[in-house]
């Protein structure tokens, strides 16, 4: 690898970019958000639901992919789901009806969401053991790229040309970049004849943590395994109602619409800072501090948002919360390395990721419905707390994963 770009690091420039416009079109739904409420008259919890279907259909398909790509390889993998999700803006052009925005959305969105961070943040994992919770926080990093300029030109978009429009614009835009950014991608360095970077015999922080490591039979009996899963579900329940909810908020606050978008994008650019730092530090102090530092900024964020009645201090809000939101992407794709090895890295992080989903699925949807019967997201926002402190206290119960015999 000397004298040569490793060429794993275009894997990570690939990856980031697909990273970047998956995220950001999952963002910009709130941009559609109330454009939806406005035109059409639905509720919420309806427009919520496409979201939460997506997300539910990410996370079962997350398990497939994951084990596919195992076997098969990423390329194949990330052409066709890219291809589906952007399949899903361009439909969305011709939307009338709710069943429309479950389908194209829901369901297209939801199927192409699923290669998404199984797919790309396996196959990193794989070409990197020195630096991978720095070049993960890479690869994430272009999701909070994504998720400040996307939003912010679906804005200007809708001003213009109304949503429709905005929809058809991205989906094309979207079509052609991952599909060209998938072509770079391959499976693992010895399908090009190289090793992992850092590829030395060394002690691992944590036992299972190397290139070998646990099959998911064997991971699927540990503690750790439970517990990433459980916070995993807890960290998506928080993150996926912000990510869902935060404009609709704002406006209710009283912000512009314009405005409240760019709470948003501050959420993004500032998780662009959480994924590089929390990515790096992992390296450093590992998962258990990495997970527990994400899941404490995040209670105290989730606090002032509870507490605070100045649309203003959603401001102060954003960038914090931003850290934590970036972090918690990070770090999962090196948290299962770390304590499970990379032989069956993809099927193991696509499950912790379904229980993701799973809370992804209930967060948005529950929230929404519970504004539709109060008027407002107290509530809501105390339930998130809830599950903030629950996954503080899983993370303080992660221990190191014994040898399994065999």
């Amino acid at each position: 690898m000397s004298g040569k770009f490793y060429y794993g690091y275009r894997i990570v420039a690939a990856t980031s970019v697909i990273q970047m416009m998956y995220l950001g079109c999952v963002f910009t739904f709130g941009v559609f958000f109330p454009e939806f409420e406005a035109e059409f008259g639905w509720s919420r919890a309806t427009i919520s639901g496409a979201s939460s279907l997506m997300f539910l259909m990410m996370g079962v398909l997350g398990i497939v992919m994951g084990r596919v790509n195992d076997t098969l390889g990423p390329r194949v993998l990330l052409t066709v789901a890219t291809a589906v999700f952007a399949m899903g803006y361009l439909l969305m052009y011709r939307m009338t009806t709710i069943w429309e925005l479950y389908l194209f959305y829901g369901l297209l969105g939801g199927l192409g969401m699923g290669a998404h961070d199984v797919v790309t943040l396996s196959t990193v994992a794989r070409w990197f053991i020195r630096h991978r919770g720095l070049m993960s926080g890479i690869v994430k990093a272009g999701a909070g790229i994504g998720q400040v300029l996307i939003p912010l030109a679906a804005a200007v978009l809708v001003s213009i040309y109304g949503w429709r429009q905005a929809c058809l614009l991205i989906g094309v835009v979207t079509l052609v970049i991952m599909v060209l950014a998938a072509q770079v991608v391959r499976r693992d360095p010895a399908e090009l004849g190289l090793r992992p970077l850092g590829d030395e015999k060394r002690p691992d922080l944590e036992s299972g943590a190397g290139e070998g490591g646990l099959t998911f039979q064997q991971a699927a009996t540990t503690r750790p395994f439970w517990i990433l899963c459980l916070a995993k579900l807890s960290d998506f329940f928080c993150l996926l109602t912000i990510m869902t909810h935060i404009i609709p908020h704002g406006i209710d606050q009283g912000l512009a619409p314009a405005t409240a978008v760019a709470v948003l994008s501050l959420i993004g650019g500032c998780s662009i800072l959480g994924r590089i730092l929390l990515g790096s530090a992992f390296d450093r102090i590992g998962a258990k501090r990495s997970l527990g530092t994400c899941f404490l900024v995040l209670l105290v964020t989730l606090i002032l948002l509870q507490v605070s009645t100045d649309p203003r201090l959603l401001f102060v809000f954003a960038p914090i919360y931003g850290i934590a939101h970036g972090g918690f992407f990070a770090i999962a794709s090196p948290s299962v390395a770390h304590y499970f090895g990379m032989r069956s890295h993809g099927t193991i992080f696509g499950f912790v990721l379904f229980f993701g989903t799973l809370g992804g699925t209930v967060g948005p949807l529950l929230s929404g419905r519970i504004f539709d019967v109060t008027g407002s997201y107290d509530i809501a926002f105390m339930i998130l707390i809830g599950f903030a402190i629950f996954g503080l206290l899983l993370t303080a119960a992660l221990r190191p994963v014994k040898p399994v015999d065999g």
